[in-house]
């Protein structure tokens, strides 16, 4: 039987800062504005993004406002060009965070019951990164993504699959083919993640596989996001994304 390695069902009423920090990759911004909003209620994690939110690296990311907690944080030293996730060329170090290694696995089954209410500019996602402190542990797991635009009423688009980023030995294959599910209600959303590949499964069936693996320890992204975009957002709902429980097992 698999040890029980992680496990959160946001039953307290604060935050477990021993599980998350409550952030999206603040060495390439700052502390202050990468800092997540979310609520705790009724035994669940809900992410929001709310009004006054202002975008969190808008001189790289655009307007793009984040809320997300993962569970680590590696960079270099202010100035320098080392840190998780580079995904621009010009990015430095702006703000020294201290390393954190909360929960970091190499090969696990990882789970996450999960619902979510989008409109089309909104993103909602679980997704692993390499914790980077060797520059190519740089690849990316994607376990849930979804964009609110491939939301139908009983049908939605999921990104589930593996993303190169800068890790050599990897090769992009990701999977966005439609899972005839309402996103909007509670889903089990789990991969199964092995040093042979990756099984990618919904409510317990297998809907994705992968015949390649990241083989370095890798840190959990969880996010809402609100991206730029020209759509009419007068009558926009209040996009939100809630997570019941998220629990991982290995050896």
């Amino acid at each position: 039987m698999p040890a029980l390695l992680f496990s959160d069902d946001f039953d307290a009423p604060e935050l477990n800062g021993e599980n998350w920090l409550p952030c999206y990759l603040p060495h390439w911004s700052s502390w202050e504005a990468s800092q997540a909003r979310y609520k705790i209620r009724d035994g669940y994690l809900r992410l929001v993004v709310e009004d006054d939110q202002q975008p969190w690296c808008p001189e790289f990311d655009c307007g793009v406002r984040v809320s997300n907690l993962q569970t680590g944080h590696w960079s270099g030293p202010v100035g320098s060009r080392a840190g998780q996730h580079r995904f621009n060329q010009d990015l430095t170090v702006r703000e020294a965070i201290p390393p954190r290694r909360l929960f970091l696995p190499h090969y696990c089954r990882l789970e996450m019951r999960a619902r979510a209410s989008l409109n089309p500019w909104n993103l909602a996602a679980l997704w692993l990164i390499g914790f980077e402190d060797e520059p190519h542990c740089s690849g990316e797991i994607t376990l849930f993504e979804v964009f609110g635009r491939n939301v139908e009423p009983d049908a939605v688009k999921i990104g589930r699959g593996i993303k190169k980023i800068h890790d050599p030995k990897l090769t992009t294959e990701l999977d966005e083919a439609s899972v005839p599910i309402a996103v909007g209600d509670w889903h089990v959303y789990a991969m199964d993640w092995t040093p042979e590949g990756i099984d990618f499964l919904v409510d317990g069936t297998i809907v994705t596989r992968t015949r390649q693996s990241p083989d370095y320890p890798m840190q959990l992204m969880l996010n809402l996001y609100d991206l730029p975009g020209d759509e009419d957002r007068s009558q926009a709902l209040t996009a939100t994304f809630d997570i019941d429980y998220v629990k991982a097992w290995g050896s």
